[in-house]
């Protein structure tokens, strides 16, 4: 059927709108639909700001998300929060019909006891973990607090580390992967998954590393968290070599964050101002058969407020989606 110059004219202004009255309609009336994308799109909320509500919003209004990860919210770390704080972010949460991909938890980022790593400067409390206060001892409370949050926020996923990198790790990694295997025995009692973060400043920061810690903990709720731009920091090559060694069926979530290297170093970069090829990655993560978390984890501070770089950053991720071809309307909407 051909259309009219006339129909199309009127159908545009339509859309014109539909998307100015959606733009000035309150964030609970604008949210994206947590099925309608290939991936359950995300952001770390305290990537936007420590105020949850002004965090959830953002998301919702100006990124069209209908997922957030949680990590820290209102300058605690989410083991922190007490019942009023967890009342208030279920509230928050409802408003905005927001979904949680998962617990962005401190979990088993400590030293290493009876180790290099235990006595260091780094060492007794890693500070540097989002409002981490807890150290190895406490490890097990962590845990049991991560199941009950779960339940308590409806998500089933917990991301984990394998500990502080240690100098050398052979002495007491098959004591490690036994630690982790018991977690995960106790979180399938709960019906949780673990997901461990491939991790610049841990025991595991490549894909190459990953599959060892995959292969010596086989539970089937022990997934890997890929963050390719971290083992990008460390100078590895996450895609397309890391990648196609990695067990798909073993990728419980994925962050996102772009990298640039330079003289050995690193400095974190708005997506798409880096070394990362996002593009390649959602396209095979898609081919994969990959559905479930994508968070944009911002970590780049530019000019301006938290808010306005990692609204940069998403812009970035969603030029990547498109490139892509990966379907996600709402969300490439805005």
């Amino acid at each position: 059927m051909r259309i009219s110059r006339r129909f199309f004219l009127h159908s545009t202004a339509i859309t014109a709108a539909v998307t100015s009255m959606r733009r000035a309609l309150p964030a609970a009336s604008f949210v994206a639909s947590p099925t309608e994308c290939t991936f359950r799109m995300a952001v770390i909320t305290d990537e936007i700001s420590q105020d949850f509500g002004e965090a959830c919003e953002t998301a919702t209004r100006q990124m069209g998300l209908g997922w957030v990860e949680i990590r820290t919210l209102w300058g605690k770390n989410i083991t922190l929060l007490d019942e009023k704080e967890i009342a208030e972010a279920k509230k928050i949460l409802k408003k905005n019909q927001l979904k949680i991909t998962n617990l962005g938890s401190p979990l088993f980022k400590v030293p290493w006891p009876h180790s290099d790593q235990a006595d260091n400067k780094l060492g007794k409390l890693d500070r540097g973990s989002f409002d981490n206060e807890f150290g190895f001892k406490q490890q097990d409370e962590v845990l049991e607090r991560c199941i009950s949050l779960c339940k308590q926020l409806d998500t089933e996923r917990i991301r984990c580390f394998d500990f502080l990198a240690l100098k050398d790790q052979k002495p007491y990694r098959d004591a490690i992967n036994a630690k982790l295997r018991q977690a995960s025995e106790k979180c399938e009692k709960h019906k949780v998954i673990l997901v461990l973060e491939n991790e610049e400043s841990c025991n595991t920061q490549t894909a190459e590393q990953a599959i060892e810690v995959l292969k010596a903990v086989p539970n089937r709720n022990f997934m890997l968290n890929w963050d390719p731009a971290n083992e990008a920091a460390v100078g590895g090559q996450p895609f397309p070599q890391g990648w196609s060694l990695l067990p798909k069926d073993r990728i419980g979530h994925v962050h996102c964050k772009d990298v640039v290297r330079k003289n050995g170093s690193y400095v974190w970069s708005p997506i798409g101002g880096g070394v990362m090829d996002w593009v390649g990655q959602f396209r095979a993560l898609a081919a994969a058969g990959y559905h479930l978390g994508v968070s944009l984890e911002t970590h780049w501070r530019g000019p301006g407020t938290k808010e306005e770089a990692t609204q940069k950053s998403m812009d970035g991720l969603k030029s990547a989606l498109r490139q892509a071809e990966i379907p996600c309307s709402r969300v490439l909407q805005l």
